[in-house]
């Protein structure tokens, strides 16, 4: 019997190929449901196939787990037959660890964490016991990893760095490198997330450094900053005329390009899997941005951009021999060819088979690992894959088009402050454009809604929606700092939109529109509303401090004595504790707003000390050329206060300067009228005239501007002072909605603005 139970098998292959999948799961359960009794391994093999093709090709999570559930005789199983399935199989050690780690998915999937976890001990027990050396220490870092992820969803942050590091501990012990690399970034993702003793982040940052280094030598690091320096030298020739140069050249990049690849991926000296890269890049930049050591960040974001283009040079690269290759194949279908030209193109289709082969690390028939290979239920090529562990984990962080995205956010988070808005602005569209097209393949379209979503989407798409706020998040601060007031309401009505749409998967965003609401409302000479919004927002925990802050700066533009009593309410408690928080971030705004609030009550001994001291921690940390335009301008203000006449010409000249370079129209008519003041004091009448002249239109254009925003339709409801209004979800859809979000999911990409 077990001859037909094969047959079955090779007739659901040739289904599958054919892209039949109902008829391939037809065959199969042809198999279960069968009268003849089979022998249980056939059964078992024939459910966990079942389930793989259902998760791979269909949304049904629930049908596959049923099959699981019967295989690997679960509490929700039903019949004696079922629960004896597994159990009466003595060996099969991999088969069983198959069944358990494809049904935890199941359940990851459908939100079942508690049956995830309690399945998933089920495994480490089966491993723990089976004595299967190296498969066995493999299956349980399986394990350990799908059980660190789940009991973050559970908000066990404890437990799951403590499963990561009984998984770096079989992967020492194995000395497989990759997989000490995969635990070694996974525990420093959870302790970024929870980040309650710096010393255990630096301490994963450091295990991080050490079996990074083990694995690739500077001779790598070597190869990319001298890519970067090549691409440099690149964009040079773009601008000369010596074309033949920058032909020999571009060739010669493509080639180096692919030899970076090569590092990268792994296709010369090791299989290495190329998502550890990004992954441990991407979290290095988290880190230090959260100290605020932009200066070594930028440092791993150059790293990111060559290795995005190294890896889409790869793809690249691919693709054209996967076209080779079918024009190969097609012209084998030709019935005519003589027995010389068939020899010749059957050795050219090995050729490239074995070449992608190499490249991909798939057979020709291009089957992959039949362990499921990813979270979200959303099949992918191995072009949209970016592997973070070898098999049996596969595991990925991210999907490859939300990796590139990340880069790109990356790039406008360092960008931004240093007013470099054209390239953020082509990285923000692309970035968006294609997350709204990952999106639409969930099945978010116009018009639905949370409750709408497919339950196994939900993860993915929380995953897409959160770095598409991102994205719209550093639009509306680059359209307020140039004064487009205009297109930052577009871009904050759309975030507002759709969080209105997906409450409970953008709950995190809820308090970062208030903020923007309230930067929104501070920019266009809002105040009161500025400040309502900044309280607001305030509320979030993380958000209290630098909240506090601009709606004391709002309070300080009001003017009174009573406003300014309340501005100093603010400030006080966050400037006691400046020390405390991690980075200058919270620093350099509490010491600006100070400083300003002293100028204003007249202290201005004081004030000036102030304000200095944070200018120098703004220029050296945090490179905020905004921020520290606006320094310049009060300390320009405070030396012609003090008769400092030509130290006043001097900071004022450079305030103008930055404050031109980011379109900053409020800022320079700020320091014009401080530039008037100074022509005055010095009686340089010409000056006064010109710089008078320059300041009117600088006023009349900011006039103009204020006047579109004030009339148009979005401007009462973003200053409104009230929250956004949501429709509330019942019980069981915010337990559906909030089932998904896990480690991928709170990317904890510090708040760009500020």
């Amino acid at each position: 019997m077990e001859g037909v139970a094969e047959g079955l098998w090779e007739l659901a292959d040739y289904h599958e190929k054919k892209g039949q999948v109902g008829k391939a799961v037809k065959c199969l359960e042809a198999v279960c449901q069968s009268t003849v009794s089979f022998l249980p391994i056939v059964e078992v093999k024939t459910r966990l196939r079942i389930a793989t093709l259902l998760l791979r090709h269909s949304h049904n999570v629930n049908h596959a787990r049923s099959h699981l559930e019967r295989a690997v005789s679960t509490p929700h199983s039903l019949g004696v037959k079922c629960q004896l399935l597994l159990k009466s199989i003595p060996s099969c050690f991999e088969l069983k660890c198959r069944a358990y780690s494809l049904l935890s998915q199941c359940y990851h999937l459908v939100g079942a964490i508690s049956s995830q976890i309690q399945i998933l001990n089920k495994g480490l027990e089966l491993t723990a016991t089976s004595g299967d050396g190296f498969s066995g220490k493999l299956w349980s870092c399986n394990f350990n990893s799908q059980l660190a992820n789940a009991l973050i969803i559970e908000g066990d942050y404890p437990g799951s760095v403590s499963a990561l590091e009984h998984g770096y501990i079989c992967a020492t012990q194995m000395h497989y490198l990759e997989l000490q690399m995969f635990f070694a970034t996974s525990i420093l993702h959870t302790h970024l997330m929870q980040w309650d003793d710096v010393s255990l982040v630096e301490g994963a940052v450091n295990r991080c450094n050490m079996v990074w280094e083990s694995i690739e030598p500077d001779k790598y690091y070597a190869d990319i900053m001298l890519y970067l320096m090549l691409n440099a030298f690149y964009a040079f020739l773009l601008n000369s005329t010596i074309n033949s140069v920058v032909k020999i050249w571009h060739a010669t990049s493509n080639q180096f390009l692919l030899s970076i690849s090569d590092h990268l991926l792994g296709t010369k000296k090791r299989k290495l899997c190329p998502g550890l890269l990004f992954y441990n890049e991407l979290l290095h930049t988290f880190y230090l941005l959260r100290i605020c050591d932009y200066k070594s960040a930028a440092q791993h974001v150059d790293i990111l951009e060559a290795a995005k283009k190294a890896d889409l040079q790869q793809m690249h690269h691919i693709q054209e021999l996967t076209k080779e290759l079918s024009g190969v194949n097609l012209d084998l279908s030709r019935s005519d060819l003589n027995y010389r030209d068939r020899s010749s193109l059957t050795g050219k289709q090995a050729q490239l088979e074995e070449q992608i082969s190499s490249i991909t690390g798939l057979s020709s028939t291009g089957k992959e690992h039949l362990e499921l290979a990813y979270f979200g239920n959303v099949r992918r090529a191995w072009g949209d894959k970016l592997d973070l562990a070898p098999p049996p984990i596969d595991g990925e962080w991210l999907p490859i088009s939300a990796v590139y995205a990340l880069v790109d956010l990356m790039v406008v988070v360092f960008g931004r402050p240093k007013g470099l808005f054209r390239e953020c602005g082509k990285r923000i569209q692309s970035g968006m454009l294609m997350l709204q097209e990952e999106l639409v393949k969930l099945g978010i379209t116009d018009g639905v809604r949370e409750v709408d979503i497919q339950h196994s989407a939900i993860w993915m798409a929380g995953v897409y929606l959160m770095l598409l706020m991102q994205f719209l998040e550093n639009k509306v601060a680059v359209e307020l700092t140039r004064s487009e007031f205009v297109e930052a309401q577009e871009a904050l009505v759309q975030m507002r939109n759709w969080f209105i749409r997906f409450p409970t998967i953008l709950q995190a965003c809820e308090s970062i529109i208030e903020m923007l609401r309230g930067q929104y409302a501070q920019a266009v000479g809002c105040y009161v509303e500025a400040i309502y919004h900044f309280l607001e927002a305030a509320k979030s925990k993380s958000m209290q401090a630098v909240c506090h802050v601009y709606a004391a700066v709002s309070y300080i533009c009001i003017g009174d004595a009573e406003s300014s009593s309340q501005a100093f309410d603010l400030i006080g408690p966050v400037y006691r504790v400046t020390d405390s928080f991690v980075g200058v971030r919270e620093k350099t705004t509490v010491l600006f707003a100070y400083g300003f609030l002293l100028m204003r009550q007249q202290n201005l001994q004081e004030a000036r000390a102030q304000l200095a001291r944070g200018l120098q921690t703004t220029h050296t940390s945090l490179g905020n050329l905004q921020l520290v335009s606006q320094y310049l301008t009060i300390l320009g203000n405070l030396a012609l206060a003090l008769h400092d006449t030509a130290q006043a010409r001097e900071i004022l000249r450079s305030s103008l300067t930055l404050a031109k370079k980011l379109y900053d129209i409020p800022t320079q008519i700020w320091v014009l009228s401080n530039l008037t003041a100074l022509y005055q004091q010095l009686g340089e009448k010409g000056n006064e005239i010109e710089n008078s002249e320059f300041y009117r239109r600088k006023v009349d254009d900011l006039q103009k501007r204020l006047s579109d925003a004030h009339s148009s339709i979005y401007h009462i409801e973003l200053i409104e002072t009230a929250k956004l209004q949501v429709h509330q979800l019942n019980e069981l859809d915010i337990k559906r909605a909030i089932a998904g979000p896990s480690m991928g999911v709170n990317l904890d990409i510090p708040e760009s603005i500020g």
